[in-house]
């Protein structure tokens, strides 16, 4: 008998490959479970450093360590076989330096195998995007809202909504393209901004709160899945699992203090 041939992962290649094709599926994932369901239907799977309120409970992103982020990119890369794995850098990370992205980044790959790291930030981070590529470490830029300036952003504002800031995003885009970047996640713009950055740069744009023309979509699998609390307007909750895994659990507390668990089924005689 022969032995079954390993599944080979996406590779970076393939999708940068995808521009103006078939729209490229991410969702996150943080745990190695919640990886191998994502992994059977998706191209990528991000691990987001949203984990830090979605697994940790923080108020924001910014308490996220390298150390989380190395802990859940390696359950997720046991979890999943076919997805390329890319890994956020958190918040401190990677902006002091170009060398001090390519030590932690270098880190990062090196203890999880993942495909990918994804940087925030557009023109202004195009420097340390061409150091890192060049030194073989691939990178998804991520432009218009970045959750990690969102202190010097005044919150969770939607980008664009001024037209005379159009040329700077857009230029973000073809900054990150330019320094080496394979894709370019585009968050919470403005749709008409949307479609003429996914227009301007011969990179996937995977996009999230911005346009269904963007080569690909991405959302945090907690809020689609219903799972969160509040989510913002561009979320589609596919299912809505929280209050079902409500009932389960009070189904068992009620059978756990009427006795009624363990039943016959559930113990050894």
């Amino acid at each position: 008998m022969s032995a079954q041939a390993p599944v080979k992962r996406i590779t970076v290649p393939q999708i940068a490959a995808r521009k103006g094709d078939t729209p490229i599926v991410t969702l996150t994932a943080y745990t190695a479970p919640m990886a191998a369901l994502v992994d059977a239907h998706a191209d990528v799977i991000l691990v987001g450093d949203s984990l830090g309120m979605v697994v940790h409970g923080l108020p924001s992103t910014i308490g996220v360590t390298l150390e989380m982020m190395i802990l859940h990119g390696q359950a997720v890369m046991r979890g999943s076989d076919k997805a390329m794995v890319v890994i956020d850098m958190p918040f401190g990370s990677y902006e002091e330096s170009p060398e001090q992205a390519f030590r932690n980044s270098a880190r990062v790959m090196a203890e999880t195998g993942c495909g990918a790291v994804k940087l925030e930030g557009g023109s202004r981070m195009a420097p340390t995007i061409r150091f890192l590529t060049e030194r073989g470490i691939p990178v998804m830029a991520h432009i218009g809202l970045t959750p990690q300036a969102t202190m010097t952003l005044g919150g969770f504002k939607t980008q664009g909504r001024d037209p005379a800031t159009w040329p700077a995003h857009i230029q973000d885009a073809i900054d990150v393209e330019a320094a080496g970047a394979f894709s370019v996640v585009v968050e919470g713009v403005m749709e008409p901004l949307a479609d003429r950055i996914t227009e301007a740069v011969k990179i996937p744009t995977i996009g999230i709160g911005a346009s269904k023309n963007c080569d690909g979509q991405v959302l945090v699998l907690d809020d689609m899945l219903g799972l969160s609390g509040r989510v913002p307007r561009f979320v589609k909750k596919f299912s809505d699992l929280g209050p079902r895994a409500s009932e389960a659990i009070a189904e068992y507390a009620a059978a756990v203090r009427d006795r009624s668990f363990p039943g016959d089924d559930q113990v050894y005689r």
